[in-house]
């Protein structure tokens, strides 16, 4: 873990012209407003007031009159407070440039900075753009990961590939699910959550929306995951075991009873602190983690231990989050987050201090070319091709044939219309049949399925121009070997599915013949992102945690650490961090 520092306590003393106050506090220089790449549009800022020296502390009473007069010290400058933190001595405001300029001149303030937004990081396996990049679910473009065949992990019934990684079978052979009479929660914030999947065995314990800005979505147990990231993270923690455990839209080859999770016995929480676009900002997330980690008894909640798992990051860093995040590790929490889907330097929160940071790897336990990298890495987990939950009929399942033959790795186009349909194949056409050209139409495709290869121009103007020249389906196979996913900008009222390249080219040569492309409702998918690795090493701590109630979360970490398999660099390195969480290890020695 990185370096960690105890809580500052908040101070009393501030100047207030609006009250008059006159300290004998020496002048500060003014303070500087530290801009974000991504933050929050307009005058939203986060303003922190200084603090005393370490090891003072402040008594409720003394808190609450500290939070009055830094909002009169707020309002005297002219900005309106949003949000306010009195244990950290900081608060979110809305600032005109001439209040800002007066907020910064206050000498008891410490720092004035734009408010960030953080994103899902998470994708859909295999979904891209013409030119290979894959694109999460909030819009970001990534690199293209493959996964070899010869896998070292592989799934085998409701054992993810992902469990079987982390001997998850071995775990529950031995009684080692989660649960414990020392209460263990996992405390996932993120999109929300699908509480009617089976999976969840309707065992939420807790939920609760941070997003203000939307409306009707404060109920886990109606629309409110629009994104499918949260209840995705959240089936890798929790998903349950047995008969009658799994949703009936299943894809290819998966277990009749579903998927398991990595903790199936601990207790389960959900803060919604991204929106429908799978963005949210500083403040909702912060107040998200505040409400998780209120759930600990010594807080006034019901759990012993909590696990706070945050598969979210990007924005600037923030002194106003760093903060936060030592005041909920300072509590006794565990917080855990991953690293980015950049393949650049670590994003925050798993940048910070107190904050566990976590890399993907793939089956092969190779580091996910897209995964960040850096000092703060601390532990890997399985984020690549991670089969879990999503929201009831909101994925999608793609199947295709032709010439006789069954297709595999068939991926369903993100924005493709759901059905299926049966009849003859053409070639759509145009230089090396990749259908170009946002004008191109060809009348023989009219009633008929459209077969494209992939190439210079979009997959939305191939699949623009097959639906305009009337077919019925759209097959568009990959110029390279692999699955293709395809990235769309618009919907569709056809099914378009992406074939692999030797199918693709193999159908091409047996036309005229007849073909099948359907697409229909899916209850699970596969995604890619360091925020699949992410709940899979929170639930294997708290698994952990369960078997070991004892130890502290700086005591927790170091156990988790000093057991990971070690990937790479011999020792802890920037790719891997300390390696692979191992929690049989942790828990047994073996």
């Amino acid at each position: 873990m990185k370096h960690t520092r105890p809580l500052l306590a908040t101070t009393l003393a501030l100047t207030l012209a609006a009250c008059g106050q006159q300290t004998a506090t020496p002048a500060a220089a003014p303070v500087a407003s530290v801009p974000a790449p991504e933050a929050v549009a307009g005058d939203t800022y986060l303003v922190g007031f200084k603090q005393p020296l370490s090891g003072q502390s402040l008594g409720a009473q003394q808190l609450a009159a500290q939070a009055t007069l830094q909002a009169q010290a707020i309002q005297a400058a002219g900005g309106a407070l949003t949000q306010q933190w009195a244990e950290i001595s900081a608060a979110a405001v809305r600032l005109s440039p001439a209040a800002l300029a007066k907020l910064q001149g206050n000498p008891q303030v410490e720092y004035v900075e734009r408010e960030a937004v953080h994103r899902a990081l998470g994708f859909r396996s295999g979904v891209s753009d013409e030119g290979g990049a894959q694109r999460s679910l909030s819009g970001q473009t990534l690199s293209a990961q493959a996964i070899s065949a010869q896998a070292i992990y592989t799934a085998s019934g409701e054992t993810t590939w992902g469990d079987a990684a982390l001997r998850v079978p071995q775990l529950r052979a031995a009684g080692y699910t989660g649960a414990a009479t020392t209460k263990i929660a996992v405390c996932i914030t993120d999109t929300g959550i699908d509480g009617n999947h089976p999976e969840f065995g309707r065992k939420l314990k807790g939920f609760r929306n941070f997003v203000t800005t939307e409306a009707n979505r404060n109920d886990a147990y109606l629309l409110n995951d629009v994104s499918h990231h949260g209840t995705h993270v959240a089936g890798t923690v929790f998903a349950q075991y047995g008969a009658g455990t799994g949703a009936g839209g299943l894809q290819s080859g998966m277990d009749a009873d579903g998927v398991g999770g990595v903790a199936s016995g601990a207790d389960l929480y959900m803060a919604r602190v991204l929106g429908d676009t799978g963005s949210g900002s500083s403040s909702g997330i912060i107040n998200g983690v505040n409400w998780c980690v209120a759930q600990l008894k010594s807080q006034g909640g019901t759990e012993d231990k909590v696990i706070v798992s945050m598969s979210l990051g990007g924005g600037a860093k923030s002194q106003t989050e760093q903060r936060a995040y030592t005041a909920a590790y300072n509590k006794g929490a565990l917080i855990i987050a991953a690293t980015g889907n950049d393949g650049a330097a670590v994003s925050y929160p798993a940048a910070y201090t107190e904050v566990v940071g976590v890399a993907a790897v793939d089956s092969n336990l190779a580091k996910a070319d897209f995964s960040n990298f850096g000092t703060q890495v601390d532990l890997s987990g399985p984020g690549v091709d991670v089969i879990s939950s999503v929201p009831l009929g909101q994925g999608t399942a793609a199947s295709a044939s032709g010439g006789g033959v069954s297709f595999q790795n068939v991926q369903a186009a993100d924005l493709t219309g759901k059905g299926s349909f049966t009849g003859s194949v053409v070639a759509a056409g145009g230089t090396n049949n990749e259908f170009c050209g946002t004008t191109t139409r060809n009348a023989a495709l009219s009633g008929n399925i459209a077969l494209i290869s992939r190439g210079t121009c979009s997959f939305e103007e191939k699949t623009a121009n097959a639906v305009a020249s009337g077919a019925k389906g759209v097959m568009i196979y990959n110029n390279a070997a692999g699955a293709l996913g395809i990235s769309l900008t618009n919907a569709y009222a056809v099914p378009v599915v992406g074939l692999q390249q030797a199918d693709g080219q193999a159908l091409l040569g047996k036309l005229p013949t007849t073909g099948t492309a359907s697409v229909t409702a899916a209850d699970y998918e596969s995604f890619n992102g360091t925020s699949m690795a992410t709940p899979h090493v929170s639930a294997a701590a708290a698994v952990v945690w369960a078997a070991k109630p004892t130890l502290t979360n700086a005591g927790l970490l170091s156990l988790l650490t000093s057991t990971a398999k070690d990937l790479g660099t011999a020792g802890k390195d920037t790719n891997f961090g300390s390696g692979l969480v191992d929690p049989y290890k942790a828990i047994t020695g073996q």
